[in-house]
């Protein structure tokens, strides 16, 4: 069984088999690319003072198992607010792009609201998933915990996750990733749609934070939104064991199954 989700080599990152998405065995689900580019975006010129507020992801193609280099440039360093911009390439052709928003944190004496987390993950039951055709990938490296819904339910659902092996082996989890890992998995926890007729596949991730989480489980709050036109909309509000700490967003590509095979 790999170490983890990533393997350190050199300026490359060697994905294991924990990267595998369930519906291609040689594509990674974007959960742990996510998480790998954001990680990227947040050691950028790092200041202890600013955090994350908003990440936004675009993925162009299907993501290989298979070696990435991650490139990163600050596009705007500002006293309170940093833009910062970065890819995800395999063989030199850029498969995952990507922005961040950094922002200063000080201290200001505003009321702030105050939500209670959902009923936590020991209150919740095991996954069902459905068949994936292997034995090890993201479905497995992830441990979860619904308190409403499941995989194989249909609509929105409420879902506890976190990683049970490091993001790159020998190194140390951030919370933003974390969150980003977990928060690729908005439209399958809340899938709207019969997998075995319909796919419905997310090209963007976009992830807004006002605190990054505590501890190691996420918390996915989601729905997904389908429409007769061939797209739709996941949302999730994303939350730790203490509250809420965010939002998640996808837009989403429907097609019927059946026909997606015919056009190939």
């Amino acid at each position: 069984m790999p170490e983890a989700f990533f393997i350190r080599d050199g300026e490359r990152f060697l994905p294991t088999e924990l990267t595998r998405g369930p519906w291609d065995p040689g594509a990674q689900h974007g959960g742990p690319p996510a998480a790998l580019l954001g990680t990227a975006l947040e050691q950028c010129e790092p200041r202890p003072d600013v955090m994350v507020a908003r990440v936004t992801l675009e993925i162009l193609r299907p993501i290989p198992i298979a070696p990435l280099t991650v490139e990163t440039r600050m596009l705007r360093s500002g006293r309170s607010v940093q833009f910062v911009g970065g890819s995800l390439l395999s063989g030199g052709e850029e498969i995952v792009r990507a922005h961040a928003v950094r922002i200063r944190t000080v201290d200001v004496d505003v009321p702030e609201p105050q939500s209670a987390p959902p009923p936590g993950p020991e209150q919740g039951t095991a996954p069902r998933f459905f068949p994936t055709g292997v034995e090890v990938g993201y479905h497995t490296a992830m441990e979860g915990s619904f308190v409403r819904g499941n995989f194989t339910d249909l609509g929105s659902a409420i879902a506890w996750m976190r990683m049970r092996y490091p993001l790159i082996a020998g190194e140390p989890v951030s919370p933003l990733a974390r969150v980003l890992i977990a928060a690729d998995s908005g439209n399958g926890v809340s899938a709207a749609l019969d997998y075995r007729r319909w796919i419905f596949i997310n090209p963007d991730l976009t992830v807004h934070l006002h605190r990054y989480p505590v501890g190691e489980w996420v918390c996915l709050d989601a729905e997904t939104i389908p429409t007769r036109r061939g797209v739709g909309l996941a949302t999730s509000t994303l939350h730790d064991l203490q509250g809420p700490i965010g939002r998640g967003l996808q837009s989403l590509f429907i097609a019927d199954r059946e026909s997606s095979r015919q056009k190939k």
